[in-house]
């Protein structure tokens, strides 16, 4: 690993220009290309202090041996410069883009001497008609199958054009009327120019023209009295139709935008765009971003990477007028730049506000949210994931077994009122429900008589009370345990995975289930840093068990904190452990807050006169019904309560000495709103 002093580059050295830098490691790889407004600016952010560093980035300077830049005259050329090297030198520490691969277009090659429509892939060719993408080859294949009936343009290869025109025989399509057959001479090269470029003129949106025209053939064969030619028209109209209706209209006719939809969460970004031409969607494609390949990359900077890899091989055709996105870059004015020079036109880059463009960005953001939940939902599933991730925490924290059971704990408060916590479990990589839990955190008595209610000592408190009832439970249930030597009833039972089952342990004997905290974890997760881990560990030394280890996950650099090390264990981005103790944390944050939004919400709508001994509810509406309000009930003295129907001289006296005595203490606060409540 190497000292990231022994190659910085002398201050003075590096220009203030723009301009694209390269790390290169101790054999000459390229590791990273980026770009910069102000060279000078940038390089020195990494040749700071290295514990300060994101651990990404810390990552790629201490492999990194050398850095070297080039100027450009300003930020558009770096972009420019910047993607080419991305694309030539493949760095491992740049973002990665899970799904690279072209996808399909209906492409018409008016470039040739008899066009063709085929379906290609790939970079572009100059001549060449390009109409999607689309989402699968087939789609394209069916769409050209109901157009040839209208447009009978020619789709062989060239092998079996010339094969044709030599025996004087057309094909199979060119019999039933679905090629104009130019390889015999039924049409001239002219003519079947012709059909081409209205084929091209109706893919591109301009469809209506060609309706209205068919409709009134077939109203002149029908008054002609040929009811094969108006039939024939009717059958060529419903094909058109069919055509139109896989593509809905969308925006309006002229609209040719490119859409972009983004989920994201801490690791990954799920991507999808929708393509639309002519006012109508004509493909969508999706895939997922290792959103943290680079570090902490803010999801401007994912919209900016994004861009260039969709549009950084594409020909002035594939970029479209507008490209809609849900955040602009950092720089938008420089990649609005690039895109029009790619499009040789201008590109407007905008995040729509309102309208019909609003509602579709909305539908695309969906669909990337629902492919983010399906990209978890497929890795969590997956048994070799699983198996994968419980072994990379088993090494990376010296675990003497895998950890099959986790617990996951986090407290959750608002300015200490209402504290709550929850433990959440996993088995196998599996959330196991059923086993969650939510504590109410009662606080830690002082000596001054003050209770403390802290982050730390509520995780001491929820620790100690969820593991002294395990111990409770397993000195209760010690005569049923079994030794090695006798394994009963259980020997030899598996789990779903493959694992023996653990054994039976203690039993309720009234409900015969397995008792509430009879199970420990191998492993204990705490959502924080080094000062809750030291909270957990104080909990468990306190009550004697030292064979459950102990480790917290802080949120910002998602760092594993474990006890008794002053610097944090740090898990690579694409970890499977990572991403397992990531869902572990999420989940336990998850489920306590959704408590805690209980318990206020049920705390906020709560009345002084609820606490009144003997004021039942029939009561309380009465007197609330009579005086309006606490604040009147307060104000008022014992012979007006003791005029409300129901409420005798005994209870009058009870509620306005309650209420007196509650006036003198503090006032009650929303602690949402900061409303002084009655």
């Amino acid at each position: 690993m190497a000292d990231p002093s022994t190659y910085r580059p002398r201050p003075g050295e590096i220009p203030t220009d723009p301009g694209v830098y390269r790390f290169r490691d101790k054999d000459g790889r390229v590791i990273y290309v980026g770009k910069a407004k102000s060279l000078r600016s940038r390089l020195s952010s990494y040749f700071q202090d290295i514990s300060a560093l994101h651990p990404r980035t810390r990552s790629m300077v201490t492999t990194g041996a050398s850095v070297e830049w080039t100027v450009v005259r300003n930020e558009v050329e770096a972009l420019q410069l910047e993607y080419s090297w991305i694309k030539e030198f493949d760095p491992r520490f740049n973002v990665k883009y899970r799904d690279d691969k072209s996808y399909p277009y209906l492409a018409v090659t008016l470039g040739e001497e008899f066009p063709r429509a085929q379906v290609m892939r790939g970079s572009k060719r100059k001549g060449t008609r390009y109409f999607g993408p689309y989402a699968h080859a087939w789609a394209i294949r069916e769409t050209l199958d109901q157009l040839l009936r209208v447009f009978p343009v020619r789709t062989c290869s060239s092998g079996v054009f010339k094969r044709a025109g030599q025996v004087g025989r057309p094909c199979l399509l060119g019999y039933i009327d679905k090629c104009s057959a130019p390889c015999v001479g039924r049409v001239t090269e002219a003519e079947h120019r012709e059909i081409a470029e209205e084929f091209c003129d109706f893919m591109a949106g301009n469809t209506a023209r060609f309706v209205r025209r068919l409709e009134q053939q077939m109203r002149q064969a029908s008054d002609d009295l040929d009811f094969e030619t108006a039939a024939r028209r009717r059958d060529d109209i419903v094909a058109l139709q069919k055509s139109l209706e896989r593509s809905a209209v969308v925006l309006g006719d002229a609209t040719d935008a490119d859409v972009f939809g983004i989920d994201d969460d801490e690791l990954e970004a799920a991507v999808q765009v929708f393509h639309v031409r002519g006012g109508r969607v004509r493909g969508q494609r999706g895939w997922v971003v290792d959103k943290q390949s680079e570090g902490d990359l803010a999801l401007a900077e994912v919209v900016e990477r994004l861009l260039l890899q969709v549009y950084g091989g594409e020909s002035p055709e594939g970029v479209p007028r507008e490209v809609l996105v849900p955040v602009l870059p950092p720089d938008p004015e420089s990649v609005a730049q690039w895109l029009s020079d790619r499009r040789q036109a201008r590109v407007d880059l905008r995040v729509p506000q309102r309208g019909d463009k609003r509602t579709l960005m909305e539908t695309v953001e969906r669909n990337a949210k629902q492919g983010l939940a399906r990209h978890k939902v497929a890795r969590a599933g997956d048994l070799t994931a699983r198996s994968q991730a419980l072994q990379d925490l088993q090494e990376a924290l010296e675990l003497p077994q895998a950890p099959l059971r986790i617990e996951c704990y986090d407290v959750s408060h608002v300015q200490g009122t209402n504290v709550v916590a929850s433990m959440v479990v996993f088995e196998d990589g599996l959330p196991r429900k059923s086993e969650y839990r939510r504590f109410i955190v009662r606080g830690t008595p002082q000596p001054d008589g003050s209770v403390r209610v802290d982050d730390t000592a509520a995780m001491d408190e929820v620790l100690t009370r969820r593991f002294r009832r395990y111990l409770d439970d397993r000195d209760d249930a010690g005569d049923i345990e079994l030794d090695d030597t006798d394994q009963g009833d259980d020997a030899g039972v598996l789990d779903r995975s493959g694992r023996p089952a653990p054994a039976s342990g203690p039993i309720d004997e009234k409900t015969g289930k397995p008792k509430r905290f009879a199970y420990p974890p191998q492993l204990v997760v705490v959502d924080g840093g080094k000062p809750q881990v030291d909270a957990a560990t104080r909990a468990l030394e306190a009550l004697g068990i030292d064979d459950v280890a102990v480790v917290g996950l802080a949120k910002r650099l998602e760092e594993v904190w474990v006890p008794g090390d002053d610097f944090p264990v740090i898990l690579p981005r694409t970890s499977d452990g990572l991403y397992l103790l990531q869902r572990l944390r999420d989940e336990a944050h998850r489920f306590a807050i959704t408590f805690h939004r209980q318990r206020r919400s049920k705390a906020m709508t709560t009345s002084a006169l609820d606490d009144v001994p003997g004021l039942g509810a029939v009561r309380r509406k009465a007197l609330l019904r009579e005086f309006g309000s606490v604040k009147r009930l307060k104000a008022a003295d014992v012979d007006d309560l003791a005029a409300v129907k129901g409420i005798g001289p005994g209870l009058a006296a009870t509620i306005h000495a309650h209420l007196r005595e509650d006036g003198d203490a503090a006032p009650a606060v929303n602690l949402t709103t900061g409303e002084v409540l009655d």
